[in-house]
């Protein structure tokens, strides 16, 4: 069980808000989120290593002897402080939790700390996760409605669909409770005893948790062979999903394309980089990588270029992977771009995992486009520069931008 479509998407978009949008590169040459690079984690190492052996020390060697860092042996100072003479009970692993938010709330925008990797934010960018298949909220009422039946999931085999109104879980009316709530009881057990209310009959099912995909790409054939292709993130999955949709297309006589980022707030720097190497052989560059040290080029890993002409459609919440793919496509494929100036986050976090599976987010380096600009605080600006004239209820007919780009397609 998830929250709902609309709450989900809020909490996306007001991180990509407060956040500069979402750009996770994974460490090289790990399968995992985490890595022993980032300088920070040696403070981290030490201190964690002391609470779980209760003797503080921290030490950095020298060629010569050892060494504390001043900053660093203040924080232990006033630590051991705390701890020793708080007149209450003092919760050493929520003090060190605090610790690391204060450090992330003092640097950049992007360096955020996450919490419980058991979150929305990691569902999304993983492309999957394992439940029943139902997105849901709660209505006026407070019933438990189900607003989305992931195709294949138990729920959908079972028949439930969006509109139903789950009743009970394992016999406990849920009606009332908050989504989290809902949530925690479903994640309980790998086997769930559903109610709900379908059409007005009440019906009981017990549902299997599995592994369920979400769908971040959506396609379709307009008029004219144009096709079209919606990416709202980019997650671990994307670029297969998009590579299926884009062969779709072509084999039904696609003859140019829409890609649509609008309200794209990113995610994995490889999904941006498989999707650019469809459209584009390995002579072009996609983007740079500037570290402290050194500016670094990487190149599609495509085999031959697309031929038919492709329009982006992007707005002022396109950030981070999507303004990676709208820059590189623009540059070296000749794109055009359509919509509003882009949101302009030209960093890349590094999604670090703790012991105890608290997260944070750490910006280590900087991007360039392929050209080597900079688009950061900047934004992309559009070759055409329209916005919509109506946000609410958009259908192919009333929503202008994509209107722009069919007409500058045909």
């Amino acid at each position: 069980m998830k929250k709902s479509v609309k709450e989900t998407e809020e909490k996306l978009q007001k991180l990509s808000n407060s956040l500069g949008g979402i750009e996770v590169e994974e460490p090289q040459k790990r399968p995992t989120f985490m890595t022993s690079e980032v300088i920070i984690m040696l403070v981290l190492t030490a201190v964690v290593s002391a609470v779980l052996s209760g003797l503080i020390t921290y030490n950095f060697i020298s060629s010569k002897e050892k060494k504390v860092d001043a900053e660093v042996q203040s924080f232990l100072d006033n630590y051991n402080y705390i701890v020793d003479n708080y007149y209450g009970k003092v919760n050493k692993e929520e003090l060190l939790d605090a610790a690391l938010a204060g450090m992330m709330d003092s640097l950049d925008a992007g360096s955020a700390w996450m919490g419980s990797e058991d979150s929305n934010f990691n569902i999304y960018l993983e492309g999957s996760y394992k439940g029943i298949g139902i997105e849901a909220y709660s209505n006026e009422n407070g019933e438990i409605v189900a607003a989305t039946v992931f195709k294949n999931s138990s729920a959908d085999k079972a028949g439930i669909a969006a509109g139903d109104v789950i009743l009970k879980i394992n016999d406990k009316d849920v009606t009332g409770k908050s989504v989290d709530e809902v949530s925690k009881l479903l994640d309980s057990d790998d086997k769930v005893k559903l109610t709900y209310r379908h059409n007005g009959e009440e019906k009981t099912v017990n549902l299997k948790a599995k592994k369920v995909n979400l769908e971040s790409v959506r396609s379709q054939m307009l008029d004219g062979n144009i096709g079209y292709i919606n990416v709202s993130i980019f997650a671990n999955n994307t670029a297969g999903q998009f590579k299926k949709k884009l062969n779709k297309l072509e084999n039904f006589g696609m003859q140019s394309l829409i890609i649509d980022l609008r309200d794209n707030a990113g995610g994995h720097l490889i999904a941006a980089r498989d999707i650019l190497s469809l459209f584009l052989d390995s002579s072009h560059p996609i983007y740079k990588i500037k570290s402290k040290n050194e500016v670094q080029t990487f190149y599609s890993s495509g085999k031959s270029d697309k031929k038919y002409k492709i329009v982006i459609l992007v707005n002022e919440n396109s950030a981070s992977a999507s303004e990676i793919v709208t820059s590189a496509l623009k540059e070296q494929y000749g794109a055009t771009v359509i919509g509003n100036r882009t949101y302009g986050k030209g960093t890349v976090q590094e999604l670090q995992t703790l012991p105890n599976g608290e997260q944070y987010k750490l910006t280590t380096t900087t991007w360039l486009t392929s050209k080597g600009k900079s688009i950061n605080g900047a934004g992309i600006e559009p070759d055409i520069n329209i916005s919509l004239d109506n946000n609410d209820n958009l259908t192919l007919e009333n929503d202008n931008q994509l209107q722009k780009a069919i007409e500058v397609l045909k």
